[in-house]
């Protein structure tokens, strides 16, 4: 009796066997085959999936875009993290990049691009960030953007504001501090102090979108 339930034991295990080595065959041929389709997508396209989702969001002109179809896609940017009534950092970083922005005044809007996202959306409508804009003097060529929380916080976690230390991350204030910027079409990527010297910032960037050939900038 014990030999003939250890033969059946055996029986159904190999039956077992059989069943599992004759579909999971294919499934793990569909998985390279899968795999293998992943590894063959372009890395400017797995940068898009993973840093710029393309979430709807409104300027502060009140105009309705899509993150990355408007606002990224094929074009040199600056982006920064703010909120109006932000009394610390956020003044002084928006104030040290109108310099910037006055230094590469013949670049932005024309072929580089700012973005300041605010990390409060629920207050900062884009009348709110008009008069903001307004108040700080920010020329053309320069966007502030607001859009649902959860679609703000995707972008903040996606574009890297943030911290490791999850109480330090709850804090909206410390995700203001630094500026991104980069050419999205040649994946091109670089950050930088936002209050370090104007000049410094504006030569930063240059640098990085011009190819450190190229850097430099006019101051009239």
């Amino acid at each position: 009796m014990a030999d003939m339930k250890r033969r059946t034991f055996l029986v159904g295990a190999a039956a077992g066997f059989v069943i599992a080595s004759s579909s999971p065959v294919g499934s793990k041929s569909n998985k390279l085959r899968d795999a293998h389709q992943f590894q063959n997508i372009h890395p400017r396209e797995l940068i898009r999936r993973r840093h710029f989702p393309n979430v709807p969001m409104i300027t502060h002109e009140g105009r309705r875009v899509l993150f990355y179809d408007d606002l990224i896609k094929d074009k040199k940017v600056i982006l920064n993290f703010m909120f109006a009534t932000c009394e610390k950092a956020c003044p002084l970083v928006t104030a040290n990049l109108v310099k910037v922005q006055k230094m590469l005044h013949d670049r932005i809007g024309h072929d580089i691009f700012m973005y300041s996202i605010t990390l409060a959306p629920e207050v900062d409508t884009p009348k709110k960030l008009r008069e903001y804009a307004a108040m700080h003097g920010v020329q053309r060529g320069w966007q502030f953007l607001t859009g649902k929380p959860a679609d703000i916080e995707l972008l903040r976690r996606s574009l890297g504001f943030t911290q490791r230390n999850p109480v330090r991350d709850a804090d909206k204030t410390n995700h203001i501090g630094v500026i991104r910027f980069g050419t999205e079409a040649s994946m091109r990527w670089a950050a930088c102090p936002g209050l370090a010297p104007p000049d410094w910032v504006a030569t930063s960037i240059l640098s990085e979108m011009d190819s450190p050939l190229k850097g430099g900038f006019k101051t009239t």
